[in-house]
């Protein structure tokens, strides 16, 4: 079964092939995913890494956390699921009131 690491304290100009590369050396990499702005397309300073095996997954974390890549301390740690977002949405805009957020000022 594979285990998904979240690796943190990337520098900005980390490729996915130098991700990729740095957990191979501790075992199968299945998949590593750099986190970008999607206006911008600048990698976010972390990512996650998919190993195939869990006792390399588990020694990488052991082994990797803590170092320095490329002059950055990385953060390296089994990743936890997503949370599920909740609120947002109208950040003040309501139909009923002219689209402005204020109260309804037609009284």
């Amino acid at each position: 079964m594979s285990k998904r690491i979240y690796v943190g304290g990337l520098p900005f100009k980390t490729t996915e092939e130098e991700l990729n590369a740095l957990f191979t050396s501790h075992g199968q990499v299945v998949s590593a995913k750099l986190i970008t702005d999607k206006f911008t397309n600048q990698s976010r300073g972390f990512g996650f890494v998919e190993m195939a095996n869990d006792e390399e997954a588990v020694a990488a974390i052991s082994k990797l956390d803590g170092t320095d890549f490329d002059g950055r301390k990385l953060t390296v740690n089994e990743a936890r699921p997503m949370e599920p977002r909740t609120g947002g949405g109208n950040r003040g805009y309501h139909r009923d009131r002219g689209g402005r957020g204020g109260y309804d000022r037609s009284w």
